[in-house]
Parts: structure tokens; sequence; C-alpha cells
């Protein structure tokens, strides 16, 4: 597997495909293989005649883990995929977030606005202004001593999820602590690109994709059938929802 260094950050990715660049940027807790690879959306990119591009967080899967929760901005996170873009030559591409990946695209688009041709944000709606989403609690269930002893329903989901994909707790907890920044509608309306905000229809954590949409020059929004947060990242019509989105920008 590949790594490269960000800003000393051992960071590790994978690629595949060729054609338009495409940046898969996955959520809390989760990895490039769980959010991109097991849904088969490398595979749907690639047969689609994109180049896939997909890379662990720092602090999670098997990139380089740090503990203060300051690291974790994301915006530090937005130059980490800039840096993967940087390393690969691409000057260039399409990027897709999942749930705090798609913060992180946000703050991508935002800051680094000519390396974005377009921007999908799945699991995101209003949040990503009002509100942050994920509760910090769950940084108190990834510091428990064990799954018996976390009560919140929430913070167990997590927590187990954590414990099942051998996740580094402490870097989880810092991270859930320090990627909570949130935009100012006057920064979202700045996001020029395309952009599609798509949220499943059941999702309580993501925030209204429709009224995020709204405060952006060109996002569209696509509802995710009875899908809540988690089971909507590999949904058949979020997938071809997003083919669609890629066919048609500019």
């Amino acid at each position: 597997m590949p790594h490269f260094a960000s800003d000393g950050i051992d960071i590790a990715f994978i690629e595949e495909g060729a054609g338009d660049p495409v940046l898969l940027i996955h959520g809390f807790g989760s990895t490039k293989e769980i959010n991109w690879v097991g849904p088969s959306w490398m595979r749907t990119l690639v047969d689609a005649g994109y180049r896939a591009i997909a890379f662990d967080h720092r602090g999670h899967g098997a990139s380089g883990k740090v503990y203060d929760p300051a690291l974790y901005d994301t915006r530090l996170m937005a130059e980490d995929a800039k840096r993967l873009l940087d390393h690969l030559g691409i000057s260039r591409a399409d990027v897709i977030g999942y749930s705090m990946g798609a913060r992180v695209g946000a703050q991508m688009a935002l800051h680094f606005p000519q390396e974005v041709r377009s921007l999908v944000m799945g699991g995101l709606g209003y949040h990503l202004v009002e509100g942050v989403g994920l509760p910090q609690s769950i940084a108190d269930a990834m510091e428990a001593p064990s799954l018996d002893d976390v009560t919140d329903p929430m913070g167990r989901m997590f927590r187990s999820f954590a414990d099942a994909n051998k996740q580094d707790l402490k870097a989880l907890a810092a991270c859930i602590r320090g990627s909570r920044q949130v935009l100012e509608p006057a920064e979202v309306a700045r996001i020029y690109q395309p952009v599609l905000v798509a949220v499943g229809t059941r999702d309580k954590v993501a925030g209204d994709a429709h009224k995020l949409a709204a405060l952006m020059p060109d996002a569209v929004a696509l509802d995710i059938p009875n899908r809540d947060h988690n089971p909507a990242v590999g949904d058949k019509v979020f997938k071809q929802g997003v083919l669609d989105f890629l066919a048609r920008r500019p």
C-alpha cells in the first residue's frame, strides 16, 4: 500500500483506474476500505471510467496517529487531501466526501478552489453550518474501559465499530474533539463549484440537504430514500446520483 508524508504525518492511500481523477474522503471512525472499497465505490467509479483515489485520514486506518485534538482541525485534514493530489501530480479532481469527509471536502472547496472540480457532500447537510452532527460524547465512548461501560446508544455504535475494526481509540477521541469546525453561511456561499448534497431521508446526523444546497450558487440536493446515516453510504440511489452528477458537471 502506498504512503506519503503530509506535514510529517504518514498518510496511506490507494488508487485504481484511469480517466478523470475522483478523490474519496471517508468519514469519522471509518477507513478507505470500509467507506469506499467494501461498498463498491472504487469499483463503481473505475467501471464508469474514472481514476478513483482514496486515503485514510490522519488517526485512522493505516495512516499515522496523532493525539492532539488541534491536529484534527478539518482545515488541516483538507491540507492532507490537497497534498495527496500534489503527491500524485493531480492539479484538479472531483471530490466525494462522506460525513466528516464531506466537512473536509467543503474546506477543500473553500480553501483550494482550483483543485476541486466538483464536490459531493454525502451524509452532511445543514449541520455543516449549524451544529456539528456527531456528538462530542463519542470521545467519552472511545475512552471508556470497554464497550460494556458505554451506555449512550450512538457512543456504543461508534465504539463497537471502532473495536471491530481495531482502530486507535485514543486517536479517534482526539479526532472527534478536534474536527468540529462549522462554516458560516457566507463562507458556504463562496463554494462556487458544482455541488451535490446527498443525505438519507432517515439521517438524524447530517441536517437538511436542501437547506445547505440553497446556500450555494451551483448546488443540488439528493434524497437517499429510507436510509439513515451509515447505510446511506453504499446505497444504489446515492451511487447513481453521483455518476449522473459527474456526467453533467462541466
